[in-house]
């Protein structure tokens, strides 16, 4: 067989593709209105109804606008359920801006504390490489959350809405990225000219000061006490003033977030489930929680979240969400389009296969309101509340299948007490630390 592609080849490629009738058809719809409009099969969508068995009534549907901001606004929306279900409100909403205040703050903190500690790795390396590629993108986990309100707490909407840079976060990352590595090539430059630790963490303090400057002319300066004023669903207006940001959290949302742990579905070989993992140089606040997640077979997944909504509370989780999915209606089914008879092929990769060769990834996080169940308790589809605005999907939810679920749902989030005590203990037990590039640490 020749290891190049020769005239021959091609003319004999193109005679084999022009005979077949189907493959002409499919070029003219193709070349004409693309991939997915062609591979469209209609009974996902009749099958794909937004009717739940099991269902929880939320707010308004929330938008991150033009920010990679989902697993905040996931992690939000489930502790907004708390204060309008406590307040009797019929929707309410927690600043998105504050706490990406504190998370860019803490990321480049983060970032630069790793490149301290990295000082004699290779500039060339992979480690700094991977460390340099992105110093503090919007994308985030449900750890570093935690880590953020057991730090700096939340506050309404009202106290900070959002403004410019932080409903388009692209301008304002671009200058922090290049500063963080204009700050990481100076330290790094340094300490090669035999800069002592102190010096260098002097250094560190001045590029820390000029990270919290331009947040404050992008985002506003944070507040440190808030008033709350709302009207409930019976029109009785509730007056709360002076509260710092700790204390609206604790008497407002009143999640034990230490209750709250990550379970993942990662079906490689190198991952054995029942055990527990983390990631290193993962993170946003130095001193904050760890990363560390419980890995499972899918269907315990399923069977907490499953749980967690019975009770009444929804479900954080993360997932690929362009896999096998459409916008306008709001559906992720695999049986979506139909790429196999379109272009006459078969994609055969497993899960797994798809993790280990950069197919899939988590990249998107939301939250499950509702689930339906058949006669035997067993999931047909769910519930999900986006927070890409109400235009996608119906008023903004989503439909997710249950063959969706088993195929790109990588994380959720559920109190510990749905879980047997093999798994919390699994969870708690050292975790196996995975290298930064792995898939398990890519950020919703």
């Amino acid at each position: 067989m020749e290891s190049t592609i020769s005239k021959e080849k091609l003319m004999q490629m193109e005679e084999n593709f022009l005979k077949d009738r189907a493959n002409r058809v499919a070029m003219n719809a193709v070349t004409s209105t693309g991939v997915l409009a062609n591979a469209k099969r209609p009974e996902a969508f009749r099958t794909d109804m937004h009717q739940f068995s099991i269902t929880i009534d939320q707010g308004d549907i929330t938008n991150q606008k033009s920010s990679g901001r989902c697993w905040m606004f996931a992690a939000l929306n489930t502790m907004r359920f708390q204060v309008m279900k406590k307040l009797n409100l019929k929707t309410f909403e927690l600043s998105q801006n504050y706490t990406l205040f504190y998370d860019k703050l803490e990321k480049a903190n983060y970032f630069l504390e790793n490149i301290l500690e990295t000082l004699d790795e290779p500039t060339n390396g992979r480690l700094i490489a991977w460390l340099l590629s992105g110093p503090l993108g919007d994308g985030g986990q449900w750890d570093m959350i935690c880590s953020l309100i057991a730090k700096y707490g939340v506050v309404p909407k009202s106290a900070m809405p959002e403004t410019y840079s932080s409903s388009a976060t692209r301008e304002m990352t671009s200058v922090m990225t290049e500063k963080l590595r204009e700050d990481a090539c100076r330290l790094r430059s340094a300490y090669q000219k035999g800069a002592s630790m102190e010096e260098l963490r002097a250094m560190k303090d001045a590029q820390m000061e000029v990270m919290y400057n331009i947040l404050c002319t992008c985002l506003g300066v944070p507040p440190t006490t808030v008033d709350l004023e709302v009207r409930d669903k019976d029109d009785n207006f509730i007056r709360d003033l002076g509260l710092t940001p700790q204390q609206f959290y604790a008497k407002y949302v009143d999640m034990n977030l230490d209750d709250y742990i990550s379970l993942i579905n990662a079906p490689t070989e190198d991952k054995p489930y029942y055990h527990s993992y983390s990631v290193k140089c993962l993170g946003n606040v130095k001193e904050g929680r760890q990363i560390r997640y419980v890995n499972l077979p899918i269907d315990e997944l399923k069977k907490a979240a499953i749980a967690q909504l019975k009770d009444g509370e929804p479900v954080w989780f993360g997932c690929d969400v362009g896999k096998s999915s459409e916008r306008s209606q709001g559906l992720m089914d695999t049986a979506l389009y139909d790429r196999e008879n379109l272009f006459n092929t078969s994609f055969t990769m497993t899960k797994a296969e798809r993790l280990d060769y950069g197919h899939s990834l988590m990249t998107h996080a939301m939250v499950f309101q509702g689930v339906n169940l058949d006669e035997k308790g067993q999931p047909i589809r769910w519930r999900v509340e986006n927070s890409w605005g109400k235009d996608p999907g119906k008023d903004g939810y989503y439909v997710m299948s249950d063959d969706w679920f088993n195929e790109y749902m990588y994380q959720v989030v559920v109190n510990k007490k749905y879980l047997s005590e093999d798994i919390l203990k699994a969870y708690q037990e050292a975790p196996k630390m995975l290298e930064p590039w792995d898939p398990m640490g890519s950020l919703a």
